[in-house]
């Protein structure tokens, strides 16, 4: 290395060190002595004398931006998906992030975020007309992440009434109900929920409703209960699947909050979701008029529509709240210091961190490539499955890693991360549990199925 080159190095570091502390120096060390060691230096001590100098030269590193879309996926957006993105994210910090725990905590919900919310114009993203923006499924999987990144609960909110409720009147509906409900519930003027569920049959529904209905001239009479319907304790209308008593099918049915024999319940202490309002829906002899039947829903088969294009939704969400416990991890061990230092800088904190982030990665590649399959119109039943299996188990263990890395404080709410502990447990199951969507992915790649 040239001597010449090395002392100009040196001479561009001392001017960042303290003068008075080079003068000290010199009372104690022959600099012409250092001088002369320098000089005979190679290369790689040299480098490793001036990494020494410059950690100790007083200047405090800043840390790295805490960012969990390690592989930058975000930046495959155009400029106005970045924008809607960045634009959702804003909303999530600055009106949902300061309120989650006190929400989830009451176990209510803001319902003054309707209306901000609305203000993104973000509802039905993926549908095209009747107000819809019609965008790509790969920008609404960002949403769905940027939301469940930071409250889990609002995301789901925001699923059931942009994804279940309004993508069950868009895909089975009939142009005259698509133009009659679609604007409202995309400008949010009416809030939607979705009902399938039912208190004795849940994966099961394909095969066992117990929801019935019966045409009587221009009504039909459903009689049942369905359970854990999100949004139900409030919204205005609630999409109702049944079984025809006369031909043993499912059909769906808008019903309104006003219809004779409609009751909500709200269902109390639960310990994931908390702000979502789910409800136990009891109809007795509940009566709705033929033209609040959706008209193009004559089989399971056209609720089972609905259902492929939510569950790559909630796969996306699985995504969104294992980044968010990562980021908050992340950043906790950045601040935490132990023995005098931040705990960031542990061989096994660091080998954790490496863990979660290499999960949350494998979960985005995939959820990404889910949804160009889903824009392309290749989206199968299995995709969105192995989707959701996969990247909830993932979510599970990010949560799980992201609360040890917490100690003692992440059972506290204020940091938050309890919080996306609990409600990890409720995406994991909704939407088709890890068994029946293993089983469809099974029954795809064998050829056999499994089912009972």
């Amino acid at each position: 290395m040239n001597l010449f080159k090395s002392f100009s190095q040196i001479r561009n570091l001392l001017k960042t060190i303290d003068i008075e502390a080079i003068a000290k120096l010199s009372q104690k060390v022959d600099l012409n002595q250092m001088m002369g060691i320098v000089s005979k230096m190679s290369e790689e001590d040299l480098g490793k004398m001036l990494k020494f100098m410059q950690a100790g030269s007083g200047k405090k590193k800043a840390p790295p931006v805490v960012n969990g879309d390690f592989y930058e996926l975000t930046s495959t957006l155009t400029a106005d998906e970045r924008e809607i993105q960045l634009k959702v994210r804003e909303f999530m910090e600055t009106e949902i992030r300061p309120i989650a725990n006190y929400y989830w905590n009451k176990a209510q919900f803001p319902m003054h975020i309707i209306p901000l919310m609305a203000r993104l114009n973000i509802c039905g993203l993926t549908y095209h007309g009747y107000g819809c923006a019609g965008r790509s499924a790969l920008l609404e999987g960002f949403i769905a992440m940027e939301m469940a990144r930071i409250d889990s609960s609002i995301s789901t909110f925001f699923g059931v009434h942009s994804g279940l409720a309004m993508g069950s009147i868009y895909l089975c509906g009939s142009e005259e109900q698509k133009q009659q409900w679609l604007p409202m519930m995309q400008r949010m003027e009416l809030i939607g929920a979705f009902g399938l569920t039912e208190p004795e049959v849940g994966s099961g529904v394909a095969g066992g409703l117990t929801t019935t209905c019966k045409r009587e001239g221009d009504e039909w009479v459903i009689n049942g209960q369905k359970k854990w319907i999100g949004n139900a304790t409030f919204s205005d209308i609630t999409i109702i699947w049944a079984r025809d008593l006369s031909d043993n099918q499912v059909k769906g049915f808008i019903v309104r909050k006003e219809n004779p024999g409609f009751k909500a319940e709200k269902m109390e202490d639960k310990m994931a979701l908390r702000t979502v309002q789910n409800a136990l829906i009891t109809l007795t002899d509940c009566r709705v008029q033929e033209t609040d039947r959706l008209q193009n829903a004559n089989s399971f088969k056209d609720t089972a529509n609905v259902l492929r294009m939510t569950r790559a939704g909630v796969a996306w969400q699985a995504v969104g709240c294992g980044r968010g416990a990562y980021e908050l991890a992340l950043k906790y061990t950045m601040e935490r210091k132990q023995f005098g230092r931040p705990i960031a800088g542990f061989q096994l904190v660091q080998d954790l961190l490496v863990t979660m982030l290499g999960d949350l990665t494998a979960m985005q590649t995939m959820v990404y490539r889910l949804s160009q399959l889903q824009d392309a119109g290749d989206l199968a039943d299995e995709h969105a499955s192995l989707a959701k299996v996969f990247c909830t188990l993932r979510m599970r263990s990010i949560v799980d890693h992201a609360r040890e890395l917490f100690g003692g404080n992440g059972i506290l709410l204020e940091y938050d991360i309890a919080r996306f502990v609990a409600d990890a447990e409720a995406i994991y199951s909704y939407e088709g549990t890890k068994e029946i969507n293993s089983l469809i992915v099974g029954r795809a790649i064998t050829g056999e199925s499994a089912f009972v």
